[in-house]
């Protein structure tokens, strides 16, 4: 198993960019798919970005190419999100994610994650 811990949400104008950081405990970390999800207020959570084990492969949402960028550091069991351009609608709580094994198919279910940080605050003023 792993236990994953988010950090690096805040507030930021419309424009800024922000760092997210999500730490996995565990020693395997580099036998995990890893994403990043998000939830706003009264919405389903929706998939952001996923990384593979070895980050030679990554998706995004459409809503997000271009401007955010996903990446891992398996020595330190650590993955990233350098978010630009952030936008009102970028507004939610982003949570880290974790697979074992390959990205799936179905990469944008949040069904095929088993493991889940506790989310941090991304909030974009307009």
């Amino acid at each position: 198993q792993v236990q994953l811990v988010e950090s690096g949400g805040g507030l930021v104008q419309t424009g800024g960019s922000l760092r997210l950081s999500c730490a996995a405990s565990g020693r395997t970390f580099s036998t995990y798919t890893m994403g990043w999800f998000r939830q706003a207020p009264g919405k389903e959570r929706e998939f952001v970005a996923t990384i593979s084990r070895f980050g030679d492969t990554t998706y995004y949402a459409d809503s997000v190419k271009g401007r955010f960028t996903i990446s891992r550091d398996n020595a330190k069991n650590t993955m990233y999100m350098q978010m630009n351009s952030l936008k009102p609608e970028d507004t939610a709580v982003y949570y880290c994610a974790g697979r074992f094994g390959p990205v799936p198919a179905t990469w944008t279910s949040r069904y095929e994650y088993a493991y889940w940080g506790q989310g941090t605050q991304v909030t974009v003023s307009s």
